[in-house]
């Protein structure tokens, strides 16, 4: 299984949670999944919450450091500007991210952080990796509340 496939069925488990369908791995230089989540936001009760956020910090604690040179964020979706400023922070080497984010993002859309001068640290990143199904799991979530009794 691929790590966006990983990644993927951490944002079915959070929708199957009442959550945002977002979910990330976090790999190390090696390859291997330090960390894997979906959004928490609910749960939690934390706008912070993102899948992204919670995996570079389990990431970061597993490996005992601050930062996560040579690590690989996975997303299933193009991360808003909090999160990528957080993957800049936590020197993260490479973001792949799914499905792209016109209204929220922040890598691609939005503050374009890593184009900006006073970035910190650019990662190399790549997206639209199963931007489909990333994307698919999106519009039924939103559809869904959109549809639900009440939500008028």
């Amino acid at each position: 299984m691929t790590p966006m496939q990983r990644a993927l069925d951490q944002a079915r488990a959070a929708a199957a949670r009442g959550e945002v369908p977002v979910g990330a791995l976090l790999l190390a230089p090696d390859g291997r999944v330090l960390a894997g989540a979906g959004n928490e936001v609910e749960a939690r009760r934390d706008a912070s919450a993102h899948a992204e956020l919670l995996v570079m910090r389990a990431a970061a604690a597993a490996l005992g450091q601050t930062r996560l040179e040579g690590c690989t964020l996975v997303a299933t979706l193009e991360p808003c500007p909090m999160c990528a400023a957080a993957a800049s922070h936590f020197r993260v080497a490479r973001l792949v991210f799914g499905a792209y984010d016109p209204k929220g993002g922040g890598v691609e859309h939005g503050p374009r952080l890593y184009h900006q001068p006073g970035c910190l640290h650019r990662p190399e990143w790549i997206g639209g990796v199963s931007e489909r199904e990333s994307a698919a799991l999106l519009r039924a979530f939103f559809g869904d509340l959109r549809r639900a009794p009440g939500s008028e």
